[in-house]
């Protein structure tokens, strides 16, 4: 996560799954868009970073004096359209907010709808142990601390599909 170094940990972030990994040329036309991001009219300071290969973050702070003025709505929508421009140009597609991502018993990443996940989770195919994407963090800070890939017993996973760690 070098790109983010100058970025405290209260930037907000965006995180974006992909369904495939995101490539060099993903990440560099979303960087060619930072430069020119504003929010009504003030320059937004930003940086891209992939994350977990199929997770692209986006972290964000007005100006180092106005941490938490935060980004407008429409400053959001501007860099929502950037990253799904940047997805199309490069043949991707974002994955839907309602898959669970996770690493299978073969270390292959697998996106299934949340009540196939469940299934998974009732027939003991996954567990606390297994490796999900999470995708809830909202400051960079939470981002640097935890990952995106965590445990499904530590993340929204864990208490969603009775995935606690057992003792």
């Amino acid at each position: 996560m070098n790109a983010f170094s100058s970025l405290p940990d209260s930037a907000r972030l965006w995180l974006f799954a992909a369904d495939a990994p995101i490539s060099d040329d993903t990440l560099a036309q979303v960087r060619a868009f930072l430069p020119t991001w504003a929010s009504h009219g003030r320059p937004v300071t930003a940086a891209a970073e992939r994350v977990a290969d199929s997770v692209l973050a986006v972290a964000a702070v007005i100006s180092p004096e106005e941490f938490n003025a935060g980004v407008s709505g429409c400053g959001i929508d501007a860099m929502t359209h950037a990253v799904e421009a940047a997805f199309g140009a490069t043949g991707l597609a974002q994955a839907s907010p309602l898959a669970v991502s996770y690493r299978d018993a073969e270390d292959t990443w697998q996106s299934v709808p949340r009540s196939a996940f469940r299934k998974l989770a009732r027939a003991g195919e996954v567990s606390g142990q297994t490796p999900v994407l999470d995708l809830t963090p909202t400051d960079l800070g939470t981002l640097r601390a935890r990952g995106a890939v965590r445990p499904a017993s530590e993340a929204w996973h864990g208490a969603a599909f009775a995935l606690g760690v057992p003792a």
